[in-house]
């Protein structure tokens, strides 16, 4: 299996506990990348990504650079030749990782069933807090998702395996979590100062 991410990179964005091993945050970035990750590209893309890198997550010396650019970021200009500046995959697979193990860590699985974790330094967050905190998380991840999602379109000719898909959206929200929260201007079917259908219409 290979990770595209590791603790040291989630640790540039969000400050988790060092005492978490290694391990145990690999299963969810492994549920994050098969999950998340891999509907949102498509199989065929994220398989040809896969197949560009190496062992340790890194990308391959002879990889196209637009590979080399989808994993790490870059700069480039959009077609109206404003400066963009993509991040790469990592930010979206860290937040799509957090809300995962957020999620998990709050349940123990006991011999009677599951159960809400107690803690001895503090009091465990009650149900409707932990959606919130998930909630909150994935909606980050999903902003990182958009700003994949525009580097693709920008640069299309370059990734002839991608191909847009509006069930992409639903598969970065799996399960009974937030749905459409990705409506932004950048998917908005019209100009930003021109919509030419209601906006219930959009929604729908």
């Amino acid at each position: 299996m290979i990770y595209l991410i590791n603790q040291t990179i989630f640790q540039q964005y969000e400050d988790i506990n060092v005492n978490i091993k290694p391990e145990r945050l690999k299963v969810f970035i492994k549920k994050a990348q098969e999950l998340d990750l891999k509907p949102f590209l498509g199989y065929a893309l994220y398989y040809q990504l896969m197949a560009y890198c190496n062992d340790d997550g890194t990308i391959k010396e002879d990889a196209p650079q637009s590979y080399k650019d989808l994993l790490n970021g870059c700069e480039y200009l959009d077609e109206y030749g404003r400066i963009v500046l993509y991040e790469g995959l990592a930010p979206a697979l860290v937040y799509f990782t957090f809300a995962r193990f957020i999620e998990n860590d709050a349940i123990h699985y006991t011999a009677s069933g599951p159960v809400i974790k107690q803690h001895d330094n503090g009091s465990a967050l009650s149900s409707p807090e932990i959606t919130k905190l998930v909630q909150q998380q994935r909606s980050i991840a999903n902003a990182y998702a958009n700003d994949i999602e525009r580097f693709l379109r920008d640069n299309q000719e370059n990734f002839p395996l991608w191909h847009y898909n509006e069930k992409n959206k639903s598969s970065r929200q799996s399960g009974p979590r937030i749905r459409g929260i990705d409506k932004t201007d950048f998917n908005y079917p019209g100009t930003i100062n021109n919509y030419n259908l209601p906006i219930i219409d959009f929604l729908n």
